[in-house]
Order: C-alpha cells, then structure tokens, then sequence
C-alpha cells in the first residue's frame, strides 16, 4: 500500500499528519471513482472536515477506513502507516510489546494491530506480484526423526522424507512470499513461480531439474551448488533467499 521508505523520518516527511494519510488513502480506494463501501453507489458526497463522507444513494455516513483493515479502529491511520514500515522493516518481525513502546499505543492495541495487518498479508489486493531480479528456493521444515514421538517417525526417513516442503521467492530490495507446498516436481514448483513473479522478471536459482523450462517467460539464471557453485559474476546466486531459510531455522 506504500511506497517504499528508506527510513521511518522519510515516512513522516510524506505523512506529516492524519489528512495526509487519508488522502493517501483515498487515491488508492478510489483511483477509479468514488464509491459507497455500504451499498456500492457512486454518488457520494464529502463533509467540510475532508474526513466524513455520506451516499447519496442509501444514506449512509461513513469514513475512508469503512471497508478495509483500519475498519473500526480508533488509531490514526499515521500510526497505521508507522506500524506498516516497522513490520515490513524487521527481517526477525516485530514483537506486540516493541511496537506497543514504538507507537506509544498499549500492548493489546499493538497485539491487534500485527493481526489485522498479517491478515493483510494473506490477500491478493496486498501482494502484488514480485518483480525485476526474484530468487527462489526450497527447503525442508520438521523435526529430526529420532525427536518425534515412534507413532509419527518414518522409518529409514532421509533428507527431506517426512518433512514439509517449504518453496520461497525472494524479491531482491522487495517482498518475500513462502509457503508450503505438496511436491518439488517441475509442474508445482513452475505453477507457483508464475503465479507470484511477473513475467520477463529474472529468476535466480540453483541447478535443481525442476526449474528446467522457465526460459519460456523469465530470464533465468542458475548456479550449480552441488559443483561448488554459489557466485557467479557478482550477481548471479540465491543468498538472499537462502538467509531467509537460515532465520526460519533459527
């Protein structure tokens, strides 16, 4: 939802007060036109407080926050936009009681902030589709057998048998998307690239067969690890991705 800040001060200089973040918001909720979130009119009218709005269809009164994830809430949507940065800014995430003392708001109201907003990230109209350079990469999440109770063990498990695979793509300077997927064949792990990275975007992974075929649409460019390969001129690896697996382990 915004743009991207090199730091917290830049935030506050694009967002200097809450009419700022309301207009901010209303460009995005209504860059095609007005509308009513109640009854779906367009007939709408704006109160002199530059804050208030009211359809002129069903009648209804309402605020620019009806309809999303600031819904009901009595946080200035400034705070909402500092907690957004802060989030989005912590590699590690953010504990409820840091953001609390970072927003000046109490841990319960920070605890609901972080919920509404991971929430926010499961939906579409929050992620849009990764771009420019995107690595990609797998790994395996579960227990060491010898750990699990005998009725969840896998006899003779090895590698990744028994465990959950776990696919990521990392936007360099971007986003992050991961999550668990059935299998590592080609036709999974090619159906989720292309469901999340733009096309004509450049794709960085290892030598595994399954990204064999993703020339058609991406610039893709491999380094061959089992050769001892994880560099090649500068740009070409998948580190990035691979220090996300290393905090997900931790």
């Amino acid at each position: 939802m915004l743009q991207k800040f090199d730091s917290l001060f830049d935030l506050f200089e694009a967002f200097p007060d809450e009419q700022s973040c309301i207009d901010h918001l209303k460009a995005i909720r209504w860059r095609d036109g007005a509308f009513c979130p109640h009854c779906g009119g367009t007939k709408v009218y704006e109160f002199s407080d530059r804050k208030t709005f009211k359809c002129g269809d069903c009648r209804q009164r309402f605020s620019i926050k009806v309809g999303t994830i600031f819904q009901d809430t009595k946080l200035p949507l400034r705070k909402w936009f500092m907690a957004i940065w802060l989030i989005t800014s912590h590699k590690k995430g953010i504990a409820s009681t840091q953001l609390a003392d970072d927003l000046k708001i109490t841990q319960k109201t920070a605890w609901f902030v972080l919920h509404r907003l991971r929430h926010a990230a499961r939906t579409k109209s929050f992620n849009a589709p990764l771009n420019g350079t995107v690595e990609s990469d797998e790994t395996f999440v579960g227990g060491k057998e010898k750990n699990k109770h005998a009725h969840k063990r896998v006899e003779g498990a090895k590698g990744g048998k028994g465990k959950s695979v776990v696919f990521g793509m990392l936007e360099r300077d971007g986003d992050l998307r991961a999550g668990v997927i059935g299998d590592l064949k080609a036709k999974m792990i090619q159906r989720v690239i292309r469901q999340h990275v733009t096309l004509g975007a450049t794709v960085m992974t290892d030598e595994h067969p399954s990204y064999v075929g993703l020339d058609e649409g991406y610039h893709h460019r491999a380094v061959n690890h089992s050769a001892g390969e994880f560099v090649r001129h500068y740009t070409i690896h998948t580190n990035g991705i691979e220090s996300v697996w290393a905090l997900l382990r931790r």
